[in-house]
Parts: C-alpha cells; structure tokens; sequence
C-alpha cells in the first residue's frame, strides 16, 4: 500500500469517528436495480509487504479493490452469498440493496466483480427512504427470505428476495431486546441464520454493533428456536461488532473494528462457540486473526462464511468507504485452517 493510501485511509477513519461525515448520494425514487460499473484492482498479499499467506487461523486467498464512478456505490454493510463464492446480495448503510458477482481466475481467486447491481431499500408505503430510516446495518439470507437489521430508526425487516425489483418489507421481527437499550447508531450490525444441525436448530440471531448492559457487554438474541431470547456479548478491548456468520459447525464468527487516534483502524474475527450462545447467557470467545493498518484493510464491515467445492471453510470481508475519496471498498477472502 502506498504511503498515500495509509495516510488517507487514518484520515478518513479519523473524520468518522469525529462525526465530520461525507454527503450521503441521494435516494432516487426508481425501485428498479440499475446498472452499476465496478472494477477491481486485485490485492496478492494481506500483510503490506508481506508475501506470507498464513495468519494464525487463516490462509489469505485473495483480494479486490472496488472502484465505481457511479453516486451511488459504498457505504457497503453487510452482504451474503446467494451461491457460494459468487452470486452475492448485500445492504448499504445509504438505503440501497446491492447484488453482484465474483469471478475467479485458474487459480481460483478472486479476479473481478461483474453483474452488480444497486436499487433504493423501500419503506412499507413503497417509497424510497433517507439515510435516517435506511441506515441498513446487517442482512440475512435463507432460500427467499431476507432479513435486514436496520440501526437508527432501529428494527429488524423481513423482505422477498426478488433480484431485479426488491419490493417493501412484508414484516417487522420482534427483537426481544428492550428498545430503551438500544443506542443511536450503536444497534443492529449483525443478523445471521445458524445452521439447521447445530444448537441452535437454525435460529436467526441478532447482535447490535454496542448496545451495552450495565457491565458493558453488548445485547443480543436468539428470535426463535430452543434457545429463544437475549443474550450478551462480552465486549472486548474496545472493539464493536460490525458483522457476522455461523460456521458449518454452529459455533459463530464476528467481524469487530476498532479505531484510535494513537493506532488508526484495526480489524478482528473472533470465534464464539455455539455452547455459549444461550438465553441470559454472556457469549464469548478466542481471536481468530487481528490486523492493523500494517495490513490491506479499510473500515471493514461486512462478512459471509461460504462452503468452497472441495468441503474448505471460507471467509469473505467487505469493507464501507464511508462515501469518502479517502478510503477503499475492498474485498478479502481467507481459507479457514483446521488446526
């Protein structure tokens, strides 16, 4: 990365957390998805400098830089694969849904994005909404239903998947979590289905970015199932969840961020087992992999786990640019190492 890059990217991070924030595109009022031309700078190493792939428990397989002229692209939140390692649907935190498309190279790396779309999130009257009531934070995905965590005008939306023209929600979810524990801009980051073979019998879990109890952990819940209602999550060294997805095996994996003026911005994954996620419980558990801005990472938001052809574990990052010049919507994949 040049010094230009690192410099900007602290800059950029640095007017976020100051609340000097970048216009958001304006919301057009055409539900159809539109056209969006998106190329990719591949990125061969995570560590800057650095040729190695293992990271603890993770093998770098490769990376994209997203560049867009287009108003509207960024601010990207969360997104799932809708076919593993390819198709992909995701949410902004501006109001738009995105779809698109991995390519791969011989290797099987990733090599370009194609095929990607942008349309406004409708509200129930079918209208287009503003950032304040489609701040969309977190998005989850099972056969035709999509669920959307939303975190300023906080709750959680149920929408038909119907590329090409999504529609208005048919549904709010009942989050369990008291509303007067929910913080402004600090809600929702997280919706995710756990598999159906696991504890949780195929729950959807949702987990707010730092709504915080008492002893500083951060609300969540289980919405359905066996193991239906709140939870905590211990928060640890001053780092917010901004995503996550269950692994094959039930246990849970959260993308978290931090940033300080001393150290900029770093990223973590953090493995949660599934035994710990229970009602009135406080789930916790061990750092998978921790990176600075030694490392190819923005202000990373977004993450799917993925079955590759031959049984590997994968994990997918997206990065949210927060709609300025200074920063970088990447893409980052990893093999998880059985170890």
């Amino acid at each position: 990365m040049r010094a230009d890059r690192v410099h900007g990217l602290f800059f950029g991070i640095f007017l976020l957390a100051a609340g000097i924030f970048f216009p958001s595109p304006a919301i057009t009022e055409n539900a159809s998805a539109e056209s969006v031309s998106v190329s990719a700078r591949v990125i061969d190493s995570f560590r800057i400098g650095s040729r190695e792939k293992d990271f603890g428990a993770l093998e770098f397989v490769g990376g994209l830089e997203m560049i867009s002229r287009s108003r509207d692209f960024g601010g990207i939140s969360s997104f799932r694969f809708r076919s593993p390692g390819e198709s992909f649907i995701g949410v902004t935190d501006t109001g738009f849904w995105f779809f698109g498309k991995i390519l791969r190279d011989e290797s099987g790396r990733p090599s370009a994005i194609e095929d990607f779309t942008m349309s406004p999130i409708l509200d129930a009257a079918g209208n287009a909404g503003e950032k304040w009531t489609t701040d969309a934070e977190a998005i989850a995905l099972r056969g035709n239903r999509v669920l959307v965590g939303f975190e300023r005008e906080h709750r959680i939306s149920e929408f038909r998947l119907e590329p090409g023209k999504m529609g208005s929600p048919v549904a709010d979810l009942d989050f369990l979590i008291p509303r007067h524990e929910l913080r402004m801009n600090r809600s929702f980051e997280t919706v995710a289905f756990a598999p159906q073979e696991s504890v949780l019998a195929g729950a959807l879990v949702a987990i707010t970015e730092r709504s915080i109890d008492k002893n500083g952990n951060v609300f969540a819940a289980v919405l359905d199932g066996p193991r239906k209602g709140a939870f905590t999550i211990a928060r640890r060294d001053e780092f917010d969840i901004t995503d996550g997805a269950f692994l094959p095996d039930g246990d849970l994996l959260l993308l978290e961020r931090s940033f300080s003026l001393s150290a900029g911005v770093a990223m973590r994954l953090r493995r949660i087992p599934a035994e710990t996620i229970r009602p009135g419980g406080i789930a916790d558990g061990p750092v998978l992999l921790e990176a600075d801005m030694g490392y190819q990472i923005d202000n990373m938001e977004a993450l799917d786990v993925w079955q590759r052809s031959d049984g590997a574990t994968m994990v997918s990052l997206m990065s949210d640019d927060n709609r300025s010049f200074l920063q970088r919507n990447l893409y980052l994949e990893f093999r998880l190492l059985e170890r």
